[in-house]
């Protein structure tokens, strides 16, 4: 049994050795063969990289030009193209400075998610459309509007009164009508000044002030702006609240527009509690103009959660909280004019809250005709002289 098994594995090592025998050659002739057919297919593929003599065949760093396909760039044809670069023109690193100036993001261990894009390309347009259009149309507008105003105060003067003080009081405002508009008008004045330094001041208080001083000023306004601008988006919700009733469209609102509210003219046409011109100021000025503030402001401090705050996003909110912003303090020059020194008694119902019977008959006839038929009335919050008592005796009891 055991010759027998020994004869087998001799017999089949045997055919083993003869097919090995039979193969070596052929083996031999395909590894020669490789070899002489190297130098060949490199100096090929030297040919076909070629632009000069193959131009169909795709440009240094870019993988396939064809059009269904998305270009991707070849960082290793593009290291190569470097490398020959600087052995035929030292100091020529335009492929370096192309790389980095393509918004490419690369890696980066830094948690930040734009940290591998070195520069970005958007940021220049929007440094030049900030310290141009923004900068020059805005400085024109918020110069402009008030020599405008100026002038029609200088050929019209405050409106007077025309009729003589009747001396019963009627309520225009109620203490919380008048502590939301105040807040309001106090963090409104507040944001503009601060930002209009930190706008335009380079242009105006740099050259006095100086870059230490001028760097501080900033800082300290930037905080206090940052600070400041909550408590607007807060008042202007309030105000929103407590005013919309009464500045809904109506029909008086058509002929006081046809009018320009007589204020060229001189003649009176008669409105409601609030005339178009302050409805309007309602609507586009603190509601629009406020919101959009608001809004982009608050993405400007990044506290808005469930958005990417890329430097794309905060360039488009800085440009949009600009343009917002002095669109809305143009519009409340009027506003402002119009309820200080442009009319006569604007002034003391915001702030002591009531009218003479006849300033309102003058200018809100409407809003007068609904208090004396009893459908608004006089009195809509607790007179202080009955107020005082009442406390008085509630500390005593």
């Amino acid at each position: 049994m055991t010759a027998k098994l020994f004869s087998t594995l001799a017999s089949r090592l045997s055919a083993a050795a003869c097919v090995l025998a039979l193969a070596a050659p052929l083996l031999v002739a395909t590894e020669a063969n490789a070899q002489a057919q190297a130098p060949a297919q490199q100096n090929q593929a030297a040919d076909t990289n070629n632009p000069a003599t193959h131009p169909q065949q795709p440009l240094p760093g870019i993988v396939s030009q064809n059009i269904f396909d998305v270009p991707q760039r070849d960082i290793a044809a593009e290291a190569r193209e470097q490398q020959s670069r600087t052995v035929e023109q030292p100091g020529n690193n335009a492929p370096v400075w192309r790389e980095i100036n393509s918004d490419q993001r690369h890696y980066s261990s830094l948690p930040d998610k734009e940290a591998g894009v070195l520069i970005q390309r958007t940021g220049q347009s929007w440094r030049l459309f900030r310290n141009g259009v923004i900068t020059v149309w805005g400085g024109w507008l918020l110069l402009v509007v008030p020599v405008a105003i100026l002038a029609f105060f200088v050929w019209r003067g405050t409106i007077p009164m025309k009729s003589t003080p009747t001396g019963r009081m009627v309520e225009r405002f109620t203490p919380l009508e008048r502590i939301v508009h105040w807040t309001m008008a106090i963090a409104f004045l507040v944001l503009a000044v601060s930002g209009i330094i930190m706008l335009f001041g380079k242009h105006f208080l740099l050259p006095i002030m100086g870059h230490t001083l001028f760097g501080w000023l900033t800082y300290i306004l930037k905080n206090v702006h940052n600070i400041v601008g909550p408590v607007f988006t807060l008042s202007v919700i309030v105000g929103f609240v407590v005013f919309v009733r009464d500045n809904l469209p109506g029909r008086e609102d058509f002929a006081w527009l046809r009018g320009a509210g007589g204020i060229l003219s001189g003649k009176h046409i008669p409105s409601g509690r609030f005339n178009a011109g302050e409805k309007g100021w309602f609507w586009v000025g603190l509601f629009v103009f406020g919101v959009t503030v608001s809004a982009s402001g608050w993405v400007l401090d990044r506290i808005v959660p469930g958005i990417d705050y890329y430097r794309s996003t905060m360039q488009l909110a800085h440009i949009v909280h600009a343009i917002s912003a002095i669109l809305m303090m143009a519009m409340s020059l009027g506003h402002i004019y119009m309820g200080t020194i442009g009319m006569q008694g604007a002034y003391r119902a915001m702030r002591d809250g009531y009218v003479d019977e006849a300033w309102a008959k003058e200018h809100h006839e409407l809003w007068y005709d609904d208090i004396k038929s009893g459908k608004v009335p006089a009195q809509r919050s607790k007179p202080p002289q009955a107020a005082a008592p009442a406390r008085a005796s509630a500390g005593e009891a």
